[in-house]
Order: C-alpha cells, then sequence, then structure tokens
C-alpha cells in the first residue's frame, strides 16, 4: 500500500519573519526594502535580517513591483552597439542593476541618430526609467514624452528635463593630451574631430583649443570626419597632403579616428612617431592593438555605466544622486614622441 503524497512544504511570508523577528509586518517590509534607516533600529534590523534568513524568505517581488507601480526594468539607449565603448558601459549598469533585482534592456538608437520608436506599447507602464548616452539624444523624444526619470551620461550639464546625470570629466582629458604633446615639444597640431553633433566632442574641440591657444607660436587646424577608420584615414591623408608645414601632432576625437590617422600616415610614407604623433581618446581595445600601441585618454567606461544605473536607483528612491563628474586618464603610449628637429613652427 503506498503511502499518500506529502503535503509541499509552506513557503515562509513576510508574517512568519514578523513573528520571529517579534515585529510588526511593516517593520519586515521597511527592513527588506531598504528604507528602514530612520524608520527602525540597527538592532530590529539585523533581527529581522536574521529571521528572514533562518526562515528562508524571500520576498514575493511580483506582488511588490504590482503594490509599487514598478517593473524593477531600466532602458539603456546607446548610439550602436558595435561601439566597444557602450559594450562596457551596458556590463557596468547590469552589473548594478543585479546587485537590486533590476533588469536593463539594451537599445541602440537607429544607425546612432535620428528619433526612435518607443520600444515598447507603453515606455511608462514597461520601464521604471531610462539611462542615455548623450551621443543618442535625438533617440529620446517619445520616451521623454512618457515621463519617466531620465539619467543622461556624458551631458551637457545646462540641459532640463533630466533626473541625473553621470558626467567624465572630458575637458580634464583633453587638457591632458595637449598638456602631454606640447611638453615634448610640439607646436602645430590638427584636431581630427568626430563629426557627431555631440556636447561630448564639443567639449573635446572647445578645451583643445584653449590649451593651445595659450602657448606662443602655436596652430591647430580642425578637420571633420565621420566616425569610423575609413572617415579618419581619408581626412588625415588629405590634410597630411596639404601644401604647406605638415602638421607634427594629430590629436583625434577617438582612438577609432587615430587609428585611420596611422594608417593615412604609413600610405603617405611617415612614421609614428618619428614624423608625426597621433593621440586617441577612449582607450578601447583597439588603442593596444595597432603598432605603435596609442598614446589615448582612459575613459571608465563600466565605472559609467554603474553609477548611471545607481543614479536610477536613487531617483527612484528619491534620494539624491551620487554628485561629480568621473576622473580620466592619460595613457602614455608609443604613437606620440618629440617632433622631428626639422620641423618648421607656426
Amino acid at each position: 500500500m503506498t503511502s499518500a503524497a506529502q503535503p509541499a512544504p509552506t513557503r515562509p511570508t513576510s508574517r512568519d519573519v514578523a513573528r520571529a523577528a517579534g515585529v510588526s509586518q511593516a517593520s519586515v517590509s521597511l527592513v527588506l526594502g531598504g528604507k528602514w534607516r530612520g524608520r527602525v533600529s540597527e538592532a530590529t534590523a539585523e533581527r529581522v535580517r536574521r529571521a528572514a534568513h533562518e526562515l528562508g524568505y524571500r520576498p514575493n517581488l511580483a506582488a511588490r513591483n504590482l503594490r509599487l507601480g514598478r517593473t524593477r526594468t531600466a532602458l539603456l539607449v546607446v548610439p550602436a552597439l558595435t561601439n566597444e565603448f557602450f559594450a562596457r558601459v551596458y556590463t557596468g549598469a547590469a552589473a548594478v542593476a543585479a546587485e537590486h533585482g533590476f533588469g536593463v534592456v539594451l537599445y541602440p538608437s537607429p544607425d546612432g541618430i535620428g528619433p526612435a520608436r518607443d520600444p515598447f506599447a507603453s515606455a511608462s507602464a514597461s520601464l521604471d526609467g531610462v539611462i542615455a548616452s548623450s551621443m543618442a539624444a535625438g533617440a529620446l523624444g517619445e520616451l521623454r514624452g512618457a515621463g519617466l526619470p531620465l539619467v543622461m551620461l556624458d551631458s551637457d550639464p545646462a540641459d532640463t528635463g533630466v533626473a541625473a546625470r553621470v558626467n567624465l570629466d572630458i575637458a580634464d582629458g583633453m587638457r591632458q593630451v595637449a598638456e602631454h604633446l606640447l611638453g615634448l615639444g610640439h607646436r602645430r597640431f590638427v584636431h581630427l574631430a568626430s563629426a557627431v553633433d555631440s556636447w561630448t566632442f564639443a567639449v573635446r574641440g572647445r578645451t583643445l583649443h584653449d590649451a593651445l591657444r595659450m602657448v606662443p607660436g602655436t596652430s591647430v587646424r580642425t578637420v571633420p570626419a565621420a566616425l569610423d577608420v575609413h572617415a579618419g584615414r581619408i581626412a588625415a591623408e588629405h590634410t597630411l597632403a596639404a601644401p604647406g608645414p605638415r602638421p607634427t601632432a594629430i590629436v583625434c576625437d577617438d582612438d577609432i579616428l587615430a587609428a585611420g590617422a596611422c594608417k593615412a600616415a604609413r600610405r603617405l610614407g611617415l612614421r609614428v612617431p618619428d614624423d608625426l604623433s597621433v593621440t586617441g581618446f577612449d582607450d578601447l581595445a583597439l588603442a593596444t592593438a595597432v603598432e605603435p600601441e596609442l598614446t589615448t585618454v582612459r575613459l571608465p567606461a563600466e565605472q559609467v555605466g554603474e553609477r548611471g544605473m545607481a543614479a536610477l536607483l536613487a531617483v527612484l528612491d528619491d534620494r539624491p544622486a551620487e554628485p561629480g563628474s568621473l576622473p580620466v586618464h592619460l595613457v602614455a603610449r608609443g604613437s606620440s614622441a618629440p617632433p622631428p628637429a626639422d620641423a618648421p613652427h607656426a
């Protein structure tokens, strides 16, 4: 004769935790929801956490989210999935999100430009907030209208309608490049500038010109190019082959453009860095894949994603986001050196 099936063990509830800890269910909700500070004591919070652990209690997130009107989903809007920098931003954002039971939906704007359609039937019903790169700002039209908190990455501090922002100290990075090349003795510069209309690239160009203007005898010419190796090579070739004294340094807005500039130099029979110094910006994997390796500015991409997600969580909890810009650092490698001894000055 077979014995009757044993009933499945009942799942512990918040009432069980409250009873074991000797507190109210409201206190359990505050502690396990992370909103207990200033409302219950540290000792009580610890007692609740210990009771929940011993009972094996896990909050019912679906019910909690329904009650709070939360989906625990954030949207990360970037200009392109093929750009390594934004892949690293996503890695950082997803790591922080996972720690707090959130998910991150990655949404590239079409071709990196232009308005993107609302990725959900109703963004406000499907998302808790949006994190967006300034390079994809044009894709935010319909999402801005959804009334969701918006955290902008690497964006103009003067922009309005933003719940929080996470910026890199881009200006300081470009100042470090200028000081490095000026210290090596360079005076004739070309700025190979990204043709993308974005705050971050505008800051790079403005800061470079301001830094070089402070040193007598310097000259700088700005040459725009689309943000790819081929466009960077073509623009650099035209500049280096133009009549008149040749520049001794090309300062690029991005490592991708710098790779194009190095290719242009080789095609024209110029040696980097003996005849021409080239610098990048970002410190992508590409920077150490070329030869010589690129002198560039290292941007902490994963930290940008981490700070962006943390800022969104703070906004959702009515807390201030962490202030201040993230520092960046020049990494001097083999693509920069003193100018050739016979280089003419401006």
